[in-house]
């Protein structure tokens, strides 16, 4: 049975989204999100953040009503693979980041026929997927190091070159990529996968991936229409970043404009960081096409990044709007949609809460995240116009950031205040307005008259503005 699987799935039609320009992307962490099938809770123990707690295929299925809900247009599943068959470290598989079937379903997620129910289920409510994929190692435990030994790093992995790369990563199995059978085996998953129809992948730790193999995987994509997503975990070096998406990846997580939208938005430092990143966009070969983030499951909660609980959900809203005000392709990570809290991993990765259990402040958390995704797919110029820094007077640089999204046929000016309190600002700057209000529904008002821009603001708030100059 399993073998008639692959072979029906190399032979099916692969996805079309090279592109991801216009599309809100939603993590989804699988075994965090939703149980849909009890059957396959073997070892769950949802007092243990290191266990399996029961989230599956079966469960995104039943889900889809509220992430149409929320507006997001396509979803990210970390890897479905089957996990090594013990833990390590005292912690299960139940992250998908340590495999040992790369074509196959973990019995803890469904089967191959539930993810196929899934992509069609999905493709027939106008969205779109993507999958998580690992192709620097495996499980620590699974059996492919054993029965292949050849086709893995070991001693002396230093002598090859950049041990990042070549050495393994927390110890897991490194995958000898510039071996001919490995080079072969991995490119036959990622067929595999998009024989099943998947839109795109997302490719999980590529920093300590050869560039020649990120290269042949990129261009294996793009020849079929394949929506390529890199993770590179670097927060300070744009040009490291950049360097990844220059190997023929179409996207790459924006993780420096990630740290410092951290630094400013939600821990009050001014807006100097962000201007230095968004700056910097030149070095991408296209920055209309990253991945922007406030966070996932590898870093902190978004929201704990404040020690006071309210105010790190009021800081989660402006993060929110101010998201969605951003070039690239926004992604929101399972939860912050309701400012779920969270340290480092495993703290990070709670189980998904829903409506029957929000509070009032999450309520209107989601309501804001819902508000905001839907103003920036009704604008053109939100969700595929290009960014223009804007001059801000010396005396409000850190307080404020101003830019333009314009796509053509659309102009939207945003506004980005970081002060503690309610402000009115004139600046010298050629805009012809009448009074306008902001684009999310916020006290946030915009007039322009005789070269000068005036501007009325709530405190720590990111706000959108129709204009023409």
């Amino acid at each position: 049975m399993k073998k008639w699987m692959i072979l029906a799935a190399l032979c099916a039609g692969f996805g079309s989204a090279t592109s991801m320009q216009g599309e809100v992307v939603y993590q989804i962490l699988v075994d965090r999100f939703a149980d849909g099938d009890t059957s396959n809770n073997a070892a769950v123990n949802k007092d243990d953040l290191r266990a399996w707690h029961g989230g599956d295929l079966k469960g995104i299925l039943q889900k889809i009503p509220y992430l149409k809900s929320l507006g997001v247009t396509t979803l990210w599943l970390t890897p479905i693979y089957t996990q090594q068959p013990i833990n390590s470290f005292g912690t299960a598989g139940y992250h998908g980041y340590w495999p040992a079937d790369f074509r196959n379903v973990d019995p803890h997620f469904g089967t191959l026929e539930d993810f196929q129910i899934l992509v069609k289920t999905v493709h027939d409510n106008g969205m779109k997927i993507i999958l998580d994929q690992v192709i620097n190692h495996t499980g620590y435990e699974a059996s492919l190091p054993k029965e292949k030994p050849e086709w893995f790093h070991g001693t002396g992995c230093e002598s090859l070159g950049n041990p990042e790369v070549f050495c393994p990563l927390a110890g897991l199995p490194d995958l000898k990529q510039e071996k001919p059978e490995v080079k072969q085996f991995l490119l036959e998953n990622d067929l595999f996968w998009q024989g099943l129809g998947v839109d795109g992948f997302r490719y999980d730790a590529i920093r300590h991936v050869p560039a020649n193999f990120i290269q042949d995987l990129a261009a294996q994509d793009q020849k079929n229409n394949v929506f390529t997503l890199g993770e590179v975990f670097e927060t300070v070096s744009v040009q490291k970043v950049a360097s990844f998406q220059k190997l023929g990846l179409t996207s790459v997580f924006d993780f420096p404009l990630r740290e410092a939208i951290n630094q400013t938005v939600m821990k009050g430092a001014g807006f100097t960081q962000v201007r230095a990143i968004l700056n910097q966009d030149k070095e991408y070969v296209n920055p209309a096409e990253l991945a922007v983030f406030l966070d996932n499951h590898d870093v902190t909660r978004f929201a704990s990044g404040n020690l006071f609980e309210a105010e790190g959900t009021r800081r989660t809203q402006y993060g929110i709007r101010a998201l969605m005000t951003l070039r690239g392709i926004p992604v929101l990570y399972q939860g912050t949609e309701i400012a779920m809290r969270g340290g480092n991993d495993p703290d990070n990765r709670k189980d998904m809460r829903f409506e029957d259990q929000w509070t009032e402040a999450e309520k209107a958390t989601y309501a804001v995240a819902q508000k905001a995704i839907a103003v920036r797919k009704s604008s053109e110029a939100l969700s595929r116009g290009t960014l223009k820094l804007l001059e801000v007077p010396s005396a409000y640089g850190e307080e404020l950031l101003l830019f333009i999204r314009d796509s053509g046929t659309e102009k939207v000016l945003v506004v980005w205040h970081n002060g503690k309190e309610r402000r009115t600002f004139s600046l010298k700057m050629n805009v012809q307005s009448p009074l306008t209000q902001d684009m999310f529904g916020q006290d946030a008002k915009l007039s322009g008259s005789g070269g000068y821009l005036h501007l009325s603001l709530p405190p720590r708030s990111a706000a959108a503005f129709p204009f023409s100059e």
